[in-house]
């Protein structure tokens, strides 16, 4: 793992992957290359104490581009693919569900092509499953790929896929052609799917910052339904070492469920924002529910903890309550 390309990579979970890698004492030699199309969930402003980091490079491009792709992959010897890059908002999926797919999944198989052309010892060979030593692709995916839960149970690696939106299921088809690479071509892949991040960088759409931005500002805080939709949350440093955690570790093939433990109503939440701030809950405003939202996710990250020793370190009223004060240092 020393030079890893990391697709998305000015987004919020992307943007704090790529900070948290080059913190690491033991990545000390890794560089990072970060390939960011800058779409409506990137910001270039998320990176701005990285962009004179000589182990970092930052490259505006679209994953879509196989030729610019093969051409990082040579010019950098990338051993190492992370891919966040994503169309990741829900409510923007059900507008225009066309871009989801064109970039989650005809994207990530790009990603995939070019990393088996680039790794393969024997490109010519199609029957030929060797692999340069030490090279790995890691798919970020979602929960939201198995669909919603009743009141209780969680999502296991198990849980069939069921996506509900256009957004989650464009992710569920990029997962399976994740798959699919590995099966037909034994590429060496992983899969981890998260619950619900939150954390800082977070763009202002999300639930989290939207109600933090809005509140600081007295704006009405908009909840869809009754506000008792269930999410677990999971704070996006704990995430990150997750996710270098099957980049070190990870069996080749398997699917990794990361969560965060700390299952809470939206309302819940909302009310949670309203006292860190001193707001009254008048300003919460019902709106109506969005069409396909799953009522309750829940994570069982009971394989990644038994087999590559992760768990979450971070309490969610503490993590949230640091969210809130870094939001106030920016308003």
């Amino acid at each position: 793992m020393k030079n890893i390309l990391v697709t998305g990579g000015a987004g919020f979970i992307g943007s704090n992957f790529v900070r948290y890698l080059l913190s690491l004492s033991d990545c000390d030699e890794c560089k990072v290359i970060n390939l960011d199309n800058l779409t409506y969930a990137g910001n270039k402003g998320s990176l701005a104490d990285m962009l004179d980091n000589e182990r970092h490079i930052f490259i505006k491009g679209d994953i879509r581009d196989r030729e610019l792709l093969a051409a990082l992959f040579e010019r950098y010897c990338i051993d190492t693919v992370v891919n966040f890059a994503a169309e990741t908002h829900v409510d923007r999926s059900i507008e225009e569900p066309t871009a989801f797919f064109k970039t989650n999944v005809m994207g990530t198989q790009s990603l995939l092509e070019a990393a088996k052309n680039f790794w393969k010892i024997e490109p010519e060979n199609k029957y030929s499953i060797c692999y340069k030593p030490g090279v790995r692709f890691v798919q970020i995916s979602t929960d939201e790929v198995y669909g919603a839960l009743g009141a209780k149970g969680k999502f296991t690696e198990e849980s069939p896929l069921a996506p509900n939106s256009p957004y989650s299921a464009s992710k569920a088809g990029a997962d399976l052609a994740v798959r699919a690479y590995f099966e037909t071509f034994g590429l060496p892949v992983n899969i981890t799917r998260c619950s619900n991040n939150y954390g800082q960088y977070q763009h202002f759409e999300k639930l989290i910052p939207l109600l933090i931005t809005n509140c600081i500002a007295n704006k009405s805080l908009p909840v869809y339904g009754d506000g008792q939709q269930v999410r677990d949350w999971l704070h996006v440093l704990d995430h990150c070492s997750a996710i270098v955690s099957v980049l070190k570790n990870g069996k080749p093939g398997e699917i990794y469920n990361i969560g965060g433990g700390a299952e809470r109503e939206n309302i819940d939440v909302v009310k949670m924002i309203l006292a860190h701030l001193g707001k009254p809950e008048s300003l919460i405003r019902y709106v109506a529910d969005r069409p396909g939202h799953d009522r309750r996710y829940a994570i069982d990250f009971t394989k990644i903890e038994r087999e590559l020793g992760w768990r979450p370190v971070r309490n969610f009223e503490e993590g949230l309550a640091e969210t809130v004060k870094w939001h106030l240092g920016r308003a």
